[in-house]
């Protein structure tokens, strides 16, 4: 029986087989149909990876927006920087508007102070009075040395006209030629500008 069982399995499986190539032959066009459908499955990987290489939109997007970013953080920077320097000049400015005016106040001061008798080294007594402005005069020249006044060095300096104002020639023993004598109204100097010349007189 077995035998038999076989015998019939392998003519089926035969018979099969015939069909199929039959089933070939007769459509030829269905076979290639089928080997296209299987050649097209592959385009479409080869396509996804050639997009896969393509930029994202929104990697392009997104670098956009950080470049973007960007350029308005320089300008957003230099608009800063040049605001601080308008302000700063603004400042100074006025700053040095504020020192001319003060300075014939400290012209007068001197004045008072040379005009003094000088106290003398016997004299039990100093003089309250003047000694109350030689404190004051003290705490207004220091008080405008913390903000950056001071005063210009003339006597023995080699003149400068950028910080000295010659008026006069006078003849010196003491001093060379072209050097400061004579001073005979300081100027002043606000950190590295000049609020005042020094009008001075000029050895020959």
């Amino acid at each position: 029986m077995s035998k038999k069982k076989e015998k019939n399995t392998t003519k089926e499986t035969q018979e099969n087989l015939e069909d199929i190539s039959v089933n070939t032959e007769e459509n030829p066009e269905e076979a290639a149909a089928g080997s296209s459908e299987d050649s097209g499955e592959k385009e479409p990987q080869e396509n996804a990876g050639e997009e896969k290489a393509a930029k994202d939109p929104k990697d392009e997007k997104i670098d956009e927006l950080n470049d973007k970013y960007m350029r308005l953080m320089a300008e957003f920077e230099n608009f800063r920087k040049r605001t601080d320097k308008e302000k700063e000049q603004m400042f100074e400015t006025g700053a040095k508007s504020v020192i001319e005016k003060v300075l014939p106040v400290i012209d007068n001061f001197e004045r008072a102070l040379d005009m003094a008798a000088p106290e003398e080294e016997s004299e039990k007594e100093a003089d309250p009075f003047m000694d109350g402005m030689r404190k004051v005069y003290k705490q207004l020249m220091d008080e405008l040395d913390k903000i950056g006044v001071k005063p210009i060095e003339a006597v023995g300096q080699e003149f400068n006209p950028e910080y000295h104002n010659a008026v006069m020639q006078v003849d010196s023993e003491e001093y060379d030629s072209g050097i400061v004598a004579q001073e005979m109204q300081k100027g002043y100097m606000y950190n590295d500008s000049v609020v005042r010349h020094s009008m001075v007189g000029v050895a020959k």
